[in-house]
């Protein structure tokens, strides 16, 4: 995007809601997190806008489960085709909104393409179970089966970080298994969303089947509400605990948060370690719940390992979003930032030192890597979600999987070894969502089981996963 452009840019985006867009009677600004400057609204819905998108999608709902699984992989793939033809748009309002940087914009609108095909690969492989009954003398001769049915009324909550790929990863999967869905996007990232949601109207999605709110007042009633059957959360543990609460019987399915644990032990690859772990600790501004965060380096190869990690950090570009020479970009905004530099200036009163970075100017935060920390500190315990990383040398490796197993939070955990023994050990003993050998926390590809334990959340993302969650199981037997 030329330099002189970007000031013609501004989206408004509008609510949808059985097949009509709603521009509110509020409107709220939405701001380049960069330049500041206002980049377009987006409305701030109602209860009663709620209550209409609700009533919209229990109608949609029953026109979705009536709809053959053949012709909702076929509406997939069809809504995956005009992300693909406006992906750039999309990439674009993404950047503007959040900062981040547009190689990554662009790299997520694909992945979201990607994540919408492999959704209407897995509507035509919906399967139940044969039963074997004769197992029991109360069972013989009869025939059992389960089959499986679509839930209703999904109600898709998404953040900030990945806008687009999370509303594939809970819309998708709902139109697969044959639901309706109400989502709210984060008021962070509305204008990406609404893009993305203009394509699923172009590809002729049936009224009601997706309605779109924006504003976080019509949260608690998307997650309470007797007409909505299931609730997909991406977001904080703090907010996933308060919907746990208040969602009732309902199913859930939280993608919550985590520490970003990744061990170096003293027979890995050390260059490649190192550069896998600057790069997946700083990209995105470190606005992800499986970013590198919490690196254990054995002592042995901690001072070599920390050389080489700084030495790749300060390779990374730090930036104009819009630049495509930009790896790092902006955190969502100036107060986030400075709620990642107040974390780094705890723990340096409480001995860490700052080995990069430790600056920011705005929304923008230098890459930041820190040793001597301890357990305690904030920027150990508890999710950092910024560019901040810590070194933190060990001597047995089995202590460091105790202490990442007993944390409140098991998301995902990276393990670099040349050692087939220790990495069939951490995969056994890693109280974790996933364990990711040679490489970091932060690997994820669209179609596997993601998601984690204790406060890191419940049930699993990924097509497959998120489709059996999204549908009631059904028992019948013929005497």
């Amino acid at each position: 995007m030329p330099k002189d452009d970007h000031r013609n840019f501004h989206i408004q985006a509008q609510a949808l809601i059985d097949g009509e867009w709603h521009v509110g009677e509020r409107m709220e600004a939405v701001r380049d997190p960069y330049r500041g400057e206002e980049v377009g609204q987006a409305p701030v819905n109602t209860l009663e806008d709620c209550g209409a998108a609700l009533d919209a999608a229990r109608r949609g709902a029953a026109v979705m489960a009536e709809m053959p699984p053949r012709e909702r992989a076929n509406l997939l793939r069809a809504i995956a085709d005009r992300v693909d033809e406006r992906a750039e748009e999309i990439a674009l309002a993404m950047t503007r909104e959040t900062g981040k940087a547009i190689k990554d914009s662009r790299f997520e609108t694909e992945r979201s393409a990607e994540t919408l095909r492999l959704c209407a690969e897995e509507a035509v492989r919906i399967e139940g179970a044969h039963i074997p009954m004769d197992a029991s003398p109360i069972g013989s001769g009869k025939i059992g089966m389960v089959l499986r049915f679509p839930v209703g009324v999904v109600s898709a909550i998404t953040p900030f970080n990945a806008p687009v790929n999370m509303v594939a990863h809970k819309l998708g999967p709902a139109i697969a298994a044959g639901n309706a869905s109400v989502l709210k996007p984060s008021p962070m990232a509305p204008l990406s969303v609404h893009r993305m949601i203009e394509c699923f109207v172009e590809a002729g999605l049936p009224r009601g089947a997706v309605n779109v709110l924006y504003g976080d007042a019509v949260g608690p009633m998307m997650v309470s509400d007797d007409r909505v059957d299931f609730v997909s959360f991406t977001g904080s543990t703090k907010v996933g605990k308060i919907i746990r609460r208040e969602v009732g019987m309902k199913r859930v399915a939280l993608e919550l948060g985590g520490v970003g644990p990744t061990i170096v032990h003293g027979d890995a690859d050390l260059p490649t370690a190192a550069t896998a772990c600057a790069r997946n600790a700083m990209l995105l501004a470190g606005q992800s719940c499986i970013s590198v965060q919490n690196v254990f380096v054995h002592r042995s190869v901690a001072d070599r390992f920390t050389a080489m990690l700084l030495e790749e950090a300060a390779k990374l570009v730090v930036g104009d979003p819009l630049d495509p020479a930009t790896d790092v970009g902006t955190l969502i905004d100036a107060a986030s930032a400075e709620r990642v530099m107040g974390m780094v200036g705890d723990a340096t009163k409480k001995g860490a030192r700052v080995l990069a970075g430790g600056e920011r100017e705005g929304a923008l935060m230098r890459p930041t890597i820190l040793s001597d920390v301890s357990k305690g500190m904030r920027i150990v315990d508890t999710e950092v979600f910024g560019p901040a990383m810590s070194v933190i040398p060990y001597d047995e490796v089995e202590m460091v999987m105790e202490g990442i197993s007993s944390s409140r939070f098991g998301l995902q955990c990276g393990i670099f070894t040349s050692s087939v023994h220790l990495a069939l050990k951490a995969i056994k003993g890693l109280r974790t969502g996933g364990v990711i050998v040679n490489g970091t926390s932060r690997w994820r590809s669209d179609q596997m089981p993601y998601g984690g334990v204790r406060d890191s959340g419940i049930g699993r993302e990924g097509p497959k996963f998120s489709i059996r969650d999204m549908m009631d199981e059904r028992f019948f037997v013929l005497n």
